[in-house]
């Protein structure tokens, strides 16, 4: 599918790739292009559009390069940040011409907004290279939001951790288990933010060497940059944290786990004298003068509880229980 849009007096206005609109646009968005899109572009504007495969490709000269006049840079974007299952995917943003065209595959959010917020508030963008950077300053705003959500959600598992509501250790064990699962969803989409930081930080270094000359784009190419890197440091930092609560998650389980076995063999050591007596006076071999005494009975019970009592006394006072 093919989106062109116009700049009109700041905002950005939907217009027809074919007649009038093809000189009009300036953001040419093409998302999940056929065959035939990717032809009727080439066409339009004279570039060789990359394929789905050129765009995944992991070399930096295929990701940021130049083609006479014509700049080609491919950034990893995330889609769908807000489900279990994250997206991450390659986003080609081509420039020349005095036209911007973006290639993707994947559904980001960022370029619906940004579109939508473009059609009612003027943007602040002269050309298609100003219209860039606002796209690409869009794309790293949602990435801070995402990054502040992964925050606020780190800070509760840590509250859950660390004081768990649940009295009863079973269940104590099944939110330990819920909690790895999440840990787990939060490392795997702080890991696709990082991939997506890492390269926009590559294509806003590629801009400033490619915009040197253009004063104007300097300032707001150097604050995305800052921003880029400062939002790599902080999601690093939460990375860390994450490994962090894993193993405190792990070192709960744990602690529950080895509670449960001191329990049992404590249990099996307080019972096990008794059961030794029992044991002895339930033979019933011919010569054993006890069976024949009076109190003989009343006597086995209580060696049987004195055999228990002292091993529970014992544990007790050394503070193994």
């Amino acid at each position: 599918m093919i989106q062109a849009y116009a700049l009109q007096a700041g905002l950005l206005v939907p217009v027809a790739v074919t007649g009038e609109g093809r000189d009009a646009a300036v953001w040419i968005d093409m998302a999940s292009p056929t065959d035939a899109d990717e032809a009727l572009v080439e066409q339009w504007l004279g570039i060789d559009v990359p394929t789905r495969d050129e765009m995944n490709e992991i070399e930096l000269s295929s990701r940021l390069y130049s083609e006479g006049d014509v700049q080609f840079m491919t950034a990893a974007i995330t889609a769908n940040t807000h489900q279990e299952r994250p997206q991450i995917g390659s986003v080609t943003f081509i420039l020349g011409a005095g036209k911007l065209v973006t290639v993707r595959y994947i559904e980001p959010s960022t370029f619906t907004r940004f579109a939508e917020r473009g059609a009612r508030t003027p943007l602040g963008c002269q050309n298609a290279t100003s219209l860039l950077l606002a796209l690409l300053e869009a794309i790293v705003g949602r990435a801070a939001d995402v990054i502040e959500q992964v925050g606020g959600d780190i800070a509760d598992l840590s509250e859950r951790i660390f004081y768990p509501a649940a009295s009863k250790a079973s269940r104590r064990d099944r939110d330990f288990q819920l909690i790895l699962r999440k840990i787990g969803r939060k490392e795997e989409l702080l890991a696709s933010l990082q991939d997506s930081l890492h390269t926009l930080q590559r294509v806003a270094g590629y801009l400033a060497y490619i915009t040197d000359r253009e004063k104007d784009h300097r300032h707001r190419i150097r604050s995305l940059s800052r921003d880029v890197t400062s939002l790599a440091d902080y999601s690093e930092r939460l990375s860390q944290k994450i490994f962090f609560l894993l193993d405190a998650t792990l070192g709960m389980i744990s602690i529950e786990q080895n509670a449960i076995i001191k329990i049992v063999s404590v249990l099996a050591t307080v019972f096990l004298p008794p059961t030794l007596v029992a044991s002895i006076y339930g033979m019933n071999f011919e010569h054993m003068p006890e069976l024949h005494w009076t109190y003989g009975y009343p006597l086995a019970l209580l060696a049987m509880v004195a055999a228990a009592a002292l091993p529970f006394w014992y544990i007790k006072k050394k503070g193994w229980l």
